[in-house]
């Protein structure tokens, strides 16, 4: 009963000394201008009402903090509901920043972050070789099966590769993406088969019983789901192989495959080949062994295989690298950049919403006034607006998280296809954990300020001051954030120039052919026309001559790899027909297996000497051409035609022609990897070599007809002579070249898209600032348009004042961007042909952005300038 008494009383005292200011107030407001009922409810709003001052005085009489707090909460509901254009702005302006945030972060937990879905991932390793100058290199079949028994730090270890194959079936054959492997492949990866066994020790051999295993995709789609498929034979590739296991439902490694089968059996020149490196290797650590003891344990083991085989293996080293950075090393660095880039994005949401905030708390100085006066401490101020920031950030998040799963289903959309791990890309649990931090955190950030601005209210001041005199001390920390945002919108903005710019250099970049009108595509020959090397080079020959003849074709021939492809088939060579103490101190160069038509299919420019002919068999002498920076490189001021080179696993050769260089690795390749390229007539081709030409060419066609027109004629052409021959792959050069800069245009669109964003977000922001400076000088400008000033002077005023802050930023912005620049010039290469301080972009990107600045300062200036001095007196 006491404390109900207490309760009324307090209710009693503090409604009639509430009142009393809110009088005085309503008087005030008349005073200025306003009616009667205008007057009295902007005297409410300003003091908040009654029942928040009442909990200010329940909280110093010993209230439960959890009543308060809910207090809090619904006085900030009132208090935003009161506002619905500040806080649809706010709430609107947090949910593009944490929606984007939340959209990128979910790419990067995906991709980089997320454990690969496999038992203990963390113990899974790749296994490499290295040289001096290569540190990265596939392993040679010999020396994987040397650590197989030489490695203790492993449970169990497995090569593989990756192969095409050809399904036979009614009708045309299917081709399918594969793998060869080595048993215990999947047991390696910890992962259980939903239907069979793995291939067994006696099927990875040269000559064992050929089996495969197949993706559960394969096993729907082909089989209907027949359990009865295990131990039934298909025909794969020509051969009949037995049904071994069936994968469960997603597994995925590296990249989509539907067939595994035994690599021994599909890679027989290089069992016993300590030169040929072509395959990789996978690990799993035992539970005790750590990463640095299985590194040094293999250098050990390499380093003997260095003295029992110096030819091959001499200065050979491994390298150990964590499996899901295996996969991922290509993008991470890029992946984490963009993250950086849209957490500026949010620090610049963020400091606008601050900045509304401060503008709203400078206009209820005198709520806060009174409610000090009537015993409201300043921890429970500070604690309401913190209430109501994160409440504004909370719903901000809320809605951020719809944008980010639209974010995130276009992002899977654009993203390249070489992209790992992308169906692992969703909104989980972790990404929305994050974007609740995030949200969270946000509302702390950009609720700081106002907050702590309310310390320095004074309560008698307050109530005394009218809205006269000079706002600048009142807007010093709105100019702050304006700068902050300014300065780092230019950063977004020369990161996303200099990306721009990039891909124009890169675009007038000379790849050293015309990918103009050339359409590129592979045929799995049939196995009828493939049993001898004889007949699969007849089976070839032929097909081009009936390509040759379909109308609109100029030229077309074949090649392994297509310039821009990332393919990789280089080896060793040396001068001379003697070979070297150790083939492994050779040169390397990139090996192109084609036909006399290439060059006028590429249009490659021969300069030197003759390309290759009809009269080039595997009869005739063996000869090759060079490219022009081998030949500057090893025949310097010399001829080169008539020299012999001896290309490693095929012999020497006759130098017969010089052709330019070609930019295989990239158009900003610098040719630091296998810069030299020599070209192999595929006719001369060894027999061995042959079969491996036919599992891995591609055909390539010089036409002006688009794929749509001519493709429908080539498959004709090529299903006349057998069902069995699919025709896959189908793409033009200029896809190919535009793929190959799919890195540098991905990062330019996204950090394009968050610059424009940021760049919106500063223009409100000024515009803000600015608008309220007006607002709250109406008197002043007032005073100065009477005393003679033009609206020419009042004009210039204010925009000078808007593009003072801008300029401010642009300079701590010109500064901060000269750091990041130099640290994106260091992610993956993405710049080319431009500077990390590239002053055109520099000084683009600051005109642009001073330009939107003085648009966001022309609007509220110019309002200004309509004032009426009178008027502007008179509500003085």
């Amino acid at each position: 009963m006491a404390s109900l008494f207490r309760s009324k009383h307090l209710d009693a005292e503090l409604d009639e000394e509430v009142r009393s200011h809110i009088d005085l107030a309503t008087q005030e407001n008349l005073a200025n201008g306003l009616d009667r009922h205008q007057a009295r409810k902007a005297a409410m709003n300003s003091f908040g009402g009654l029942t928040q001052t009442k909990e200010a005085y329940r909280r110093q009489r010993g209230l439960p903090l959890f009543e308060t707090l809910l207090q809090d909460l619904r006085y900030a509901l009132r208090q935003l509901f009161r506002s619905p254009g500040f806080a649809a702005t706010a709430i609107l302006t947090l949910a593009l920043g944490i929606g984007a945030n939340t959209a990128i972060f979910s790419v990067v937990q995906g991709v980089v972050l997320a454990p690969l879905p496999y038992p203990q991932p963390e113990r899974l390793v790749l296994v490499q070789e290295s040289r001096p100058n290569l540190p990265h290199l596939d392993i040679s079949y010999p020396d994987f099966l040397d650590w197989q028994r030489g490695a203790r730090s492993f449970e169990q270890m497995a090569a593989l590769t990756w192969r095409d194959y050809n399904l036979a079936g009614s009708g045309t054959s299917e081709h399918l993406k594969g793998m060869e492997v080595t048993s215990g492949f999947f047991a390696t990866l910890g992962v259980k088969l939903a239907l069979g066994r793995e291939l067994s020790a006696s099927e990875d051999l040269p000559h064992g019983a050929p089996a495969a295993i197949i993706s559960d995709r394969l096993w729907k789609e082909r089989f209907a789901l027949n359990p009865q498929i295990l131990g039934k034979s298909i025909v794969l590739d020509g051969a009949p192989t037995t049904i071994a296991g069936i994968l469960p439902p997603k597994f995925r490694f590296f990249s989509d495959a539907d067939i595994y089968t035994s690599l021994a059996q599909g890679a027989p020149r290089a069992y016993n080949d300590r030169t040929i490196h072509s395959f990789l290797a996978i690990a799993r650590l035992k539970p005790d062994a750590g990463l640095s003891q299985a590194e040094g344990e293999m250098n050990t083991v390499q380093q003997n295989l260095d003295r029992l085989y110096p030819t091959a293996d001499r200065n050979l080293g491994t390298v150990i690298i964590p499996l899901r950075d295996a996969i991922t090393s290509d993008v991470s660095a890029t992946l984490l950049l963009v993250l950086g880039a849209v957490g500026i994005v949010l620090l610049i949401a963020c400091t606008n919403v601050a900045n509304l905030l401060l503008a709203r708390s400078a206009a209820r100085t005198r709520e806060f006034a009174v409610r000090s006066a009537l015993g409201a401490t300043r921890a429970r101020m500070v604690r309401q607006l913190l209430t109501e920031s994160v409440l504004l950030a909370l719903a901000g998040g809320a809605l951020g998280v719809g944008l980010a799963k639209l974010g995130v289903s276009l992002a899977l959309a654009k993203l390249p296809t070489a992209m790992p791990r992308t169906d692992n890309i969703h909104l989980n649990l972790p990404v929305l954990l994050f974007a609740f931090g995030i949200s969270l955190a946000a509302g702390i950030l950009f609720g700081l300020a106002p907050a702590l601005r309310s310390f320095r209210v004074d309560a008698q001041s307050s109530l005394k001051a009218t809205n006269r005199g000079s706002t600048r001390a009142r807007h010093r920390g709105q100019s702050l954030l304006v700068i902050v945002q300014m300065a780092l919108t230019l950063v977004l903005l020369v990161g996303s120039g200099l990306l721009l710019r990039t891909i124009g250099k890169l675009s007038n970049v000379n790849p050293g052919f015309d990918a103009r009108h050339v359409l590129a595509f592979k045929v799995g020959l049939s196995p009828s026309l493939t049993k001898t090397p004889s007949s699969t080079r007849i089976a070839l020959q032929q097909l081009l001559d009936r390509i040759r003849q379909i109308p609109g074709i100029q030229a077309a021939d074949l090649t392994n790899i297509v310039p821009l492809n990332d393919d990789d088939n280089s080896g060793p060579f040396w001068l001379g027909a003697e070979a070297p103490a150790s083939p492994q101190d050779a040169p390397h160069a990139l090996y192109f297996w084609t036909g006399p038509e290439y060059l006028e299919t590429m249009k490659i420019p021969l300069l030197r000497g003759r390309f290759f002919s009809a009269s080039d068999t595997s009869t005739s002498e063996s000869v090759i051409v060079i490219d022009s920076v081998l030949a500057h490189t090893y025949f310097p001021g010399k001829n080169p035609i008539g020299q012999i080179i001896t290309v490693a696993h095929w012999g020497p050769a006759r130098v017969v022609g010089v052709v330019g260089h070609v930019r295989h690795w990239g158009l900003n390749d610098p040719g630091t990897y296998n810069p030299g390229q020599i070209y192999i007539c595929v006719y001369q081709l060894q027999d061995p070599i042959v079969p491996v030409l036919s599992n891995y060419m591609t055909l390539l066609v010089r036409t002006p007809l688009d794929a749509a027109t001519v493709m429908p004629s080539i498959k004709s052409v090529v299903y006349d002579t057998g069902n069995d021959q699919p025709v896959y792959d189908v793409k033009t050069a200029e896809e190919v070249v535009s793929a190959s800069m799919s890195a540098q245009r991905l990062t330019m669109i996204l950090l394009g898209a968050f610059a424009s964003l940021a760049l919106m977000l500063a223009a409100v922001g000024i515009y803000g600032v600015l608008s309220y400076s007006v607002k709250q000088r109406v008197q002043e400008i007032g005073i100065r348009m009477a005393l003679g000033a033009d609206r020419g002077n009042v004009l210039r005023l204010l925009i000078g004042q808007g593009l003072g802050l801008a300029i401010a930023g642009v300079a701590v912005g010109a500064v901060a961007a000269l750091i990041l620049a130099r640290l994106l010039a260091s992610f993956s290469q993405l710049l080319y042909g431009v500077t990390p301080g590239d002053p055109l972009t520099f000084a683009t990107v600051s005109l642009v952005l001073m330009g939107t600045a003085f648009l966001a300062c022309y609007i509220p200036a110019r309002r200004a300038t309509r004032i009426d001095p009178m008027q502007a007196l008179r509500s003085e």
